[in-house]
């Protein structure tokens, strides 16, 4: 059994997501198609944004495709893309700084385990900076991010549950298919962004799940 995990055919996990054929099976989602989707939200929040920065680990699986659905998106609302490669926790603070000085007024950014154990760095570093954020995973918002988008744990973790329900009673891993899903939350830290001076339009606030105040 498997939960959050991206691309799983592309692993070598399973065969296939109708047919997992061997012995794991889950629940996933791709982390490449919601790139796109959080330039969106992220240009709705902050009105007038014209340039954001995507801080992201090349060496990351699926961060690239994230970054290619961003660039798409981008160049069909004419936003400038600014793209910083981040390889270590060294790379952190420069990497901020160079967004600054790129003139950026918001950046999508997209942890991997390093960057997600130091999360509160990371915002404290945003909030320095004054540069809005959106994130991956809520953890990331409620330790000071100002934005995150993407499927809903609980709801993944039910689904997860109920196909360990169904091993557990005598079905096959691989003959259950792997789920994707269903519900995706927006989260927005409103301290946050009263910090950086944001004003949040009140249409987008009643388009989130959570605000956090």
């Amino acid at each position: 059994m498997f939960a959050f995990v991206p691309d799983p055919v592309g692993l070598g996990v399973v065969e296939s997501l109708a047919h997992p054929g061997g012995n794991f099976t889950g629940v996933t989602y791709s982390e490449a198609a919601l790139g796109g989707k959080r330039l969106e939200l992220l240009l709705d929040a902050i009105v007038g944004a014209k340039k954001i920065a995507v801080l992201w680990n090349p060496s990351f699986p699926w961060h690239a495709d994230a970054l290619k659905s961003i660039r798409t998106s981008a160049s069909t609302r004419g936003i400038e893309i600014f793209s910083r490669e981040l390889k270590a926790l060294e790379d952190l603070e420069s990497a901020f700084d160079d967004a600054i000085r790129a003139k950026a007024q918001a950046a999508v950014f997209m942890a991997d385990n390093v960057m997600f154990g130091n999360r509160k760095q990371v915002a404290e570093l945003a909030l320095k900076h004054h540069l809005p954020t959106i994130h991956s995973f809520p953890p990331e918002v409620r330790d000071g991010g100002l934005m995150f988008y993407g499927p809903s744990n609980a709801e993944n973790y039910q689904r997860s549950a109920a196909l360990a329900d169904r091993i557990l009673k005598g079905a096959r891993p691989s003959e259950l298919p792997v789920e994707q899903p269903t519900k995706f939350e927006l989260i927005i830290n409103l301290k946050t962004a009263k910090a950086l001076g944001l004003t949040i339009p009140e249409s987008f606030l009643l388009r989130a799940d959570e605000v956090i105040e």
